[in-house]
């Protein structure tokens, strides 16, 4: 289950928001001084991003005086939970770690506004960075800039070490971050991610990173506040990816993050949390692949094949919401639209949207082979756009037009789970 943000990592174009009151302290390495024939009372971006790239190199040298440099003095309380959140870094292994300054305004000389793009890795696994916003607020001492306060840009979300320590656990293919979890049960989700990797890897032989990265926050409300969104969307929700879809040379795709709710997570026996890990891995997978073009009953519905290939489970075990209708002479009449796979609908009705799209890749890969649904995955993916990419996929590919597609479809869950 993708969370997509301003692109596809999911339901609406996918995304990673992180932010926190760590960056005011991490966006500034020692306060903003300037050179002798500059103004010291205008805060240039130069200036900024000087200290900035003092404040990241503070970062991953684990500097706490450097770190802090940049802080008003007398800011006792931000001093105080900027150091907590560096602390909380301590464990997580990072390659980088980068600031860029988007805009600043000015007030009287004295106080001044920026907005700041943080971008970090984790090393070993994250093969582009994720990407966060937040505002600093500035005021002018002398020939110094301090930061004041700091807050999310509009629309930014949590980071996982904002929320409490850190516990790091790394697998062969995996590390798994937690807060508020036993080491035990991050072990566990390493392992089973372990054993998903090589399982995607054969339904998705594609070029991918073969790694993985799971935060595991203490509940599913600190998990609604690392998505910034509200915490009913995500009740029942066993885990999420995040990330954004495609990518190009320019601009490479965001670092995907599988999100798990611990309570719902929790109430899974081990093929479930099994089958909910494969498919998350799936999107990680084939993020460069997927993109607007994509329809969400593809992706999900491709993810659920990967993941359900090769267990000896029924069409109607797998699918019983749709089973039921199909049963009761309620076969849907089209795929599922993206607006079914929302969060926020009825539990039966998102069900029988996944089991949907599982079908309708199931239908593919029996009648066309693995290959071509590769091939349709790709070619939807990589189509300018939404409008005609699965009809045209479904001509180039498939040999057939959507119309009939949905015929066959339809026929399938039929024979199925009739």
């Amino acid at each position: 289950m993708a969370v997509r943000g301003p692109d596809a990592s999911g339901r609406t174009p996918l995304r990673w928001r992180a932010a926190g009151p760590l960056l005011a302290a991490l966006l500034t390495a020692s306060a903003c001084t300037f050179p002798a024939d500059q103004d010291a009372s205008s805060l240039t971006t130069g200036a900024l991003d000087a200290t900035l790239e003092r404040r990241a190199a503070a970062v991953l040298a684990h500097d706490r005086a450097g770190y802090l440099d940049a802080l008003a003095p007398d800011a006792a309380k931000l001093r105080a939970a900027q150091r907590t959140e560096l602390d909380r870094l301590a464990d997580v292994p990072l390659k980088s770690w980068t600031y860029d300054v988007k805009d600043i305004t000015e007030q009287d000389g004295q106080w001044a506004t920026a907005e700041v793009e943080l971008r970090y890795r984790i090393a070993g696994y994250d093969t582009a960075p994720v990407a966060t916003r937040r505002v600093l607020e500035l005021m002018r001492d002398g020939d110094r800039w301090y930061i004041t306060a700091d807050r999310p840009a509009d629309g930014a979300s949590g980071q996982l070490w904002q929320q409490g320590d850190v516990e790091v656990v790394k697998g062969d293919h995996s590390i798994v971050l937690g807060v508020g979890r036993g080491a035990e049960e991050l072990r566990q989700i390493a392992d089973t991610v372990d054993l998903a990797v090589p399982a995607v890897s054969e339904a998705w032989p594609r070029p991918w990173s073969r790694r993985v990265v799971v935060l595991v926050p203490d509940s599913v409300a600190a998990m609604a506040k690392l998505l910034g969104s509200p915490e009913t969307s995500y009740r029942g929700i066993a885990a999420v990816t995040t990330g954004e879809a495609g990518g190009t040379g320019e601009r490479p795709a965001i670092a995907d993050r599988v999100v798990v709710n611990p309570q719902a997570y929790a109430t899974l026996g081990s093929f479930g949390q099994r089958i909910v890990l494969t498919h998350e891995t799936t999107h990680v997978a084939t993020r460069t692949s997927t993109s607007a073009a994509t329809p969400v009953w593809l992706s999900e519905g491709f993810a659920d094949w990967a993941a359900y290939r090769g267990e000896d489970r029924s069409a109607d075990t797998v699918a019983p919401e749709l089973a039921d209708a199909v049963r009761g002479g309620r076969t849907p009449a089209e795929l599922p639209a993206d607006r079914d796979f929302g969060f926020d609908g009825e539990a039966a009705e998102l069900a029988g949207a996944y089991e949907g799209g599982w079908l309708a890749c199931e239908l593919i890969a029996e009648r066309w082979g693995k290959e071509k649904l590769i091939a349709f995955y790709e070619t939807v993916g990589g189509h300018q756009g939404r409008e005609g990419a699965v009809e045209q996929a479904m001509k180039a590919v498939l040999a057939t037009t959507l119309e009939q597609f949905t015929a066959d479809w339809r026929d399938y869950l039929a024979a199925r789970l009739g």
